[in-house]
């Protein structure tokens, strides 16, 4: 069970089942607390231990959890708690070093608690499909085509083992590619090896976290478009982790010892990655893990400020929902079309009473209940500004 914070009526603790997959969409305007609140749960599902837990963290603000929440001991105290920090692992899509501006912000954030490890994509870990989405071609035009037939010629010969330098090697020998196709997919290919992001050696995804730590794949560096970066990371790892987590559910059945735990992915600025009426590289596998991560123990938290741009498909599957502020008439309205019967009353009219930062309104759909909470104060230290009051 997860503590998230008390009800503001009776001042009872609110708990949040965890012991099955959930769906959770948290929002809230800008300054209302949703990145705190995010970080509330993140805290207590290291401590309720038995998930791997991975923060996707396009803006940069997460890996200050290292560090105790010092500035609110006195508000800890009154609820039972005490600040500390929580072990981070920092993922970081490529070189740490030249991400971050150089080898004296790394030693700062490590003397803060902070620990790098560096990660790299398996170009094999691409479906040919998702090659072509990469650099938005068609697979019906020559360029589509003529990639999408290279790489999965190498699929077939090496499974998981070829690399963006074969991948070149096989459109240079390809006799039916033209000339003026083939080098503008060879400048395509190259720029993508000059992003540092694609291995050169295969390593298995699922190797570089840590589940006895909070695991945050920090994208802030990346492009953050559609096909960008930030997008095709979060797509190799949903992908790896679905097909990983569902072989390790069928060993748990079995009786058989599974390699990955139950896992809870969080990601913040959700909207960038399953937005409404947009294809993104992601979206097609967050969706599926809305709708079917269920049965092999894989839990989503999507957080925005802006709900309305989240895709309808993955918040109607949202089995918890955190709101705090919302003042947008489409957000309120995105959120309210989530109202049930059993609320007593639409979701618009428990928004309007929140009246401070840290407060939120609670569905649990499992449990058919609505309840106005104070979030709890956090641990550990908030890099994007505090909410609880």
């Amino acid at each position: 069970m997860l503590n998230i914070g008390k009800n503001l009526q009776s001042g009872e603790l609110v708990y949040l089942d965890a012991s099955r997959s959930r769906a959770v969409l948290i929002c809230g305007k800008r300054g209302s607390g949703k990145s705190y609140t995010l970080g509330v749960i993140v805290e207590e599902l290291l401590d309720a231990g038995d998930v791997l837990t991975i923060i996707v963290d396009p803006m940069g603000i997460y890996y200050p959890m290292a560090q105790a929440n010092h500035d609110q001991e006195r508000l800890l105290w009154d609820w039972g708690l005490s600040a500390r920090g929580m072990p981070i692992l920092l993922l970081v899509p490529g070189d740490p070093d030249a991400l971050y501006g150089g080898r004296e912000v790394i030693a700062a954030m490590e003397a803060r608690g902070v620990r790098f490890r560096s990660f790299r994509i398996n170009p094999a870990d691409l479906s040919p499909d998702a090659w072509c989405e990469l650099f938005d071609l068609s697979i019906s035009d020559v360029m589509g085509i003529a990639l999408f037939r290279a790489v999965q010629r190498l699929a077939r010969r090496r499974k998981k083992q070829f690399f963006i330098q074969d991948i070149i090697s096989e459109i240079e020998m390809d006799g039916l590619v033209q000339d003026r196709t083939r080098q503008a997919l060879l400048n395509r290919l190259e720029m993508a090896q000059s992003w540092d992001l694609f291995s050169t050696r295969y390593q298995e995804l699922w190797e570089i976290f840590d589940p006895t730590a909070v695991n945050i794949m920090d994208l802030s560096t990346l492009d953050p478009g559609p096909r960008g970066r930030r997008n095709l990371v979060v797509d190799v790892l949903a992908r790896d982790i679905f097909k990983r987590r569902t072989i390790a559910r069928r060993k748990e059945e079995l009786g058989l010892v599974s390699e990955l735990p139950r896992v809870w992915v969080l990601i913040d600025e959700a909207h960038q990655f399953v937005p409404s009426g947009k294809s993104t590289l992601a979206k097609e596998a967050l969706i599926r893990w809305a709708k079917e991560g269920r049965q092999p123990g894989l839990s989503l938290v999507v957080a925005s400020q802006q709900p309305s741009a989240i895709d309808s498909e993955v918040i109607t599957q949202c089995d918890i929902i955190i709101t705090q502020k919302l003042t947008n008439r489409a957000d309120i309205q995105a959120v309210n079309a989530l109202s049930q019967d059993y609320m007593g009353s639409e979701l618009k009219t428990y928004i309007r009473k929140l009246k401070r930062r840290g407060e939120a309104v609670l569905v649990d759909d499992e449990q058919e209940r609505v309840i106005m909470t104070q979030i709890r104060p956090r641990k550990s230290y908030h890099g994007g500004g505090d909410a609880a009051k």
